[in-house]
């Protein structure tokens, strides 16, 4: 059972507290605020009725219905939480680390029962990427990818392998939503000039190909994201390459693909060239809207033959938000967009309002279906933290601001990592060469992390029961690839200045040029500005 209003979740420099949803927004006495500095992880369940934290100590669970704590588990390294739909199973995901010796870690992935508070089962996951296991909404059925096989448990019951999918390597997987029986999505990357593919199970019915409900192979794809709607009777595939050979795109290239449980597939026609920035099923299962095309994107609705319903024209925009009843829309542009959302009725495809949600990093619906929440977190925006609550008819309802010496955090998007040299595990020396090689990787293993930095975050710390899975904001992006290259670079020099002023207000003696660099800031900032409001 719900609570009687939504709550959200805010975690930040002032600790972690709960505030009450429309009408009230005031902060929640049932839930005690934890005033710790180090919570790392938070996360509801799927009907709001339970909230789990880690605050580098514990990670506690309370009952919000009840407003007591139901469990504490003795695991203060956790960074990634995750109930089991009926809120009999919390996951929970601690860095992965091997031992001194080099020999293999502990099992990191551990699965609690709710009732009795007892680990179920612990598994070594050494990726933060699809850590957690992927349950049946009846909880019947749980899997797993496990090199590169899907491992399927039955009941709860994590001591026994039910039953497993193997291909030849299966990258990725996804369950169906709704009822039984189940059905199963898996993707599997081409190889020596074998195309990629994604074929539909409904399980436990894993013979191969001719036992496939449905199969789509195509060769441009590096990665997948998969989507199926909620009645389970078709699933979307983005398929992406990193690079677009034909140099059209900076952002490499994308193709939409559909595939229906009944054995239909075919490749949706987007009537614009460029990225396909976003994709959204309707909860009536029948509809889905993708966002796509060199800025200003085109907006458009299509029905289950791929053929399109309604075109929202062209504007500054790179997302899409369907409404937990499906009845609105949000069509917006974050990131190097000015924060413009455009709220539809999709019944009349009528325009209701044209509200501007500036850096905002996050977004997500109120299960109310009436009532939106959009936020500014670090690290993606360490200034002009807070949020706000709106309401779809364009009004702010409620506002909180973060003063301007304190954070709203949102989750990085990089998994913690023992820094210590550990070549081959061995107590001899390392070789200054060995040294050199190492630095080398970190280096380039912290440049892709930096590269990440402009990528959507994970799911962040303003939370609402019922959450939608798609609550993150775009990535950064303005379809002009020189002008993403000269706001990438300016977001680093602004960075390398924000690490000066930390240094400099620790104590640390500065270089003349070093002070120069900070005094370049005001400038750097009005240059930042002026690209983006120019898109």
């Amino acid at each position: 059972m719900a609570p009687p209003t939504p709550l959200l979740a805010v975690r930040g420099s002032e600790g972690l507290y709960m505030v009450n949803g429309p009408p009230s927004f005031t902060e929640s006495v049932a839930f005690q605020r934890d005033s710790g500095k180090n919570c790392k992880a938070v996360a509801f369940s799927k009907d709001g009725s339970l909230f789990a934290w880690c605050n580098g100590e514990k990670v506690n669970v309370f009952n919000v219905t009840r407003a007591e704590l139901l469990q504490s588990f003795d695991l203060p390294k956790t960074v990634c939480l995750e109930f089991s739909p009926k809120n009999n199973v919390l996951a929970t995901w601690q860095a992965y680390a091997t031992a001194k010796d080099g020999t293999a870690g502990v099992p990191n992935l551990q699965l609690h029962d709710l009732r009795t508070g007892k680990c179920l089962k612990s598994f070594v996951q050494k990726k933060m990427q699809n850590w957690c296991p992927c349950w049946a909404e009846d909880e019947s059925i749980c899997a797993r990818n496990v090199n590169n096989e899907v491992h399927f448990f039955e009941n709860n019951n994590f001591n026994t392998i039910a039953n497993k999918l193997h291909l030849q390597k299966v990258s990725d997987f996804m369950l169906s939503p709704g009822a039984q029986p189940a059905k199963v999505a898996v993707y599997v990357p081409g190889s020596k000039g074998a195309p990629s593919f994604v074929r539909l199970y409904q399980y436990p019915n894993f013979g191969g190909p001719q036992s496939a409900l449905a199969n789509k192979s195509f060769f441009k794809a590096d990665k997948v994201t998969m989507l199926w709607n909620k009645k389970a009777t078709a699933v979307l595939v983005v398929a992406s390459t990193e690079v677009d050979k034909s140099g059209a795109s900076y952002y490499g290239e994308q193709t939409l693909h559909y595939l229906a449980a009944s054995g239909e597939s075919a490749v949706v026609q987007l009537p614009k060239n460029g990225p396909i920035y976003d994709v959204a099923w309707s909860p009536n299962s029948v509809e889905f809207c993708a966002v796509y095309g060199f800025m200003p994107a085109k907006a458009t609705v299509f029905n289950l033959k791929c053929d399109p319903v309604f075109d929202f024209g062209t504007g500054p925009r790179n997302a899409a938000y369907y409404s937990p009843h499906g009845h609105i829309l949000v069509l917006a542009g974050f990131g190097n967009l000015r924060g413009q959302m455009e709220v539809w009725d999709v019944k009349n495809y009528k325009l209701i309002s044209k509200p501007v949600a500036s850096d905002s990093t996050y977004f997500a619906w109120c299960p109310d279906g009436e009532h939106i929440v959009t936020a500014t977190c670090a690290p993606r925006l360490r200034v002009g933290n807070g949020y706000k609550i709106w309401h779809y008819t364009g009004s702010v309802l409620h506002a909180r601001e973060v003063p301007a010496d304190q954070e709203m955090w949102q989750h990085e998007d990089e998994p913690p990592q023992n820094m210590k040299p550990q070549l081959g595990g061995s107590d001899k020396p390392v070789s200054k060469i060995a040294l050199k090689n190492q630095r080398k990787h970190e280096a380039k293993k912290a440049a892709k992390q930096e590269a990440k930095a402009d990528a959507p975050q994970g799911p962040a710390q303003v939370r609402t029961p019922q959450n939608a899975l798609q609550n993150t904001v775009p990535a950064m992006t303005t379809g002009d690839p020189e002008v993403d290259k000269k706001i990438k670079n300016l977001k680093k020099k602004l960075k390398a200045i924000e690490q000066l002023k930390e240094q400099a207000a620790a104590g640390k003696q500065l270089e003349k040029n070093q002070v120069e660099k900070i005094q370049k800031e005001a400038a750097l900032l009005k240059e930042l500005e002026d690209l983006e409001l120019g898109v």
